[in-house]
């Protein structure tokens, strides 16, 4: 009764919450005395998953699922799951992950519970603690079904390592053609800097930029920290920057270590998507500015005067340390 993850990748290399579900897996795997399993899609090398606990790779190669498709991947996970007689199946809450959750758990007969924090608070009844009403409280949710499945909320683990033996095993999972009633036509992915998705720190803006012209040196603070670029709702309806940067609860969410927000006022819509990053800080001349009620650290200013002293003091730090 092994635990099954789905261990995403992308262009044949792990994504980083790949090895942050491992590394669940494997902490409720001791705790339940039993091996940790991961299915992989179109990846190339699968030996760095024994670093985070996986004991058994299921390795699917297959052109026809070079694209994401929900309901073919969810097919796949379906029957590793039958194949491993797993009672337990963890996925991760990107994108693709949280539209395949649904299906994956229908197929199964299964509960699910998405957006999980932390490891079961109890194994029988098996129930675990989850953010809700958009990451404002959380609340502990009871599966009894007999095959349970997770959705693992971002950044809410972390990465350890815990080496194990690993097995490796082709698999070839049937997939009909019914399967892809939805098909990808086209990706279009943002490339040369680090991405919202994977990024343990982002730095987003807003309208206190004043104009496109201006983003030299949030682009150049986020290169200093190794961030990713966000912004705002209305950044992206003006046309300032790209879409792909839109964060927020009607954009990408965002649950980084570090989110520093320039010059954005803070609606609801805005802080409900990033409220999940442990570290908030705020930059902004507004102090009346409503992001200031839920930051962690708040600077009242001109972020034309601060950023540019933020990137000095920095660069002068690593070059010292």
């Amino acid at each position: 009764m092994s635990i099954l993850i789905y261990a995403e990748s992308a262009e044949g290399k792990f994504k980083k919450v790949a090895f942050e579900l491992a590394s669940y897996a494997k902490k409720v795997a001791e705790s339940l005395g039993t091996t940790v399993t991961a299915v992989t899609v179109n990846a190339g090398d699968v030996s760095d998953l024994s670093k985070y606990g996986v004991d058994k790779v299921l390795k699917v190669n297959n052109d026809k699922l070079a694209g994401f498709t929900a309901k073919a991947y969810a097919d796949v996970i379906k029957q590793a799951a039958l194949k491993e007689n797993v009672k337990l199946v963890l996925l991760s809450s990107t994108t693709d992950s949280l539209y395949m959750a649904p299906l994956v758990a229908v197929s199964l007969s299964a509960g699910f519970a998405s957006n999980v924090v932390g490891l079961p608070v109890s194994t029988s009844p098996f129930q675990v603690k989850r953010n809700a009403f958009s990451n404002k409280a959380f609340n502990i949710t009871e599966i009894a079904t007999d095959v349970k499945v997770l959705g693992l909320a971002k950044n809410s683990y972390g990465v350890f390592e815990n080496a194990s033996t690993l097995t490796q095993e082709d698999f070839n999972p049937t997939i009909g053609e019914n399967d892809f009633g939805v098909k990808v036509e086209s990706v279009e992915k943002a490339s040369g800097k680090v991405t919202i998705a994977d990024a343990d720190i982002v730095v987003s803006a807003g309208r206190g930029m004043k104009g496109p012209e201006n983003w030299g040196m949030i682009e150049e603070l986020a290169a200093v920290l190794g961030a990713a670029t966000a912004c705002s709702k209305p950044v992206s309806d003006l046309g300032w920057r790209p879409h792909n940067e839109h964060v927020g609860q009607t954009g990408k969410p965002v649950a980084a270590n570090l989110y520093i927000a320039v010059g954005i006022s803070g609606a609801i819509q805005h802080i409900a998507g990033i409220n999940s990053s442990k570290v908030k800080v705020v930059i902004n001349a507004d102090p009346e500015a409503p992001f200031f009620k839920v930051a962690d650290y708040g600077v009242v200013g001109d972020a034309f005067e601060i950023i540019p002293k933020l990137i000095e003091k920095l660069k002068a730090f690593k070059a010292h340390s």
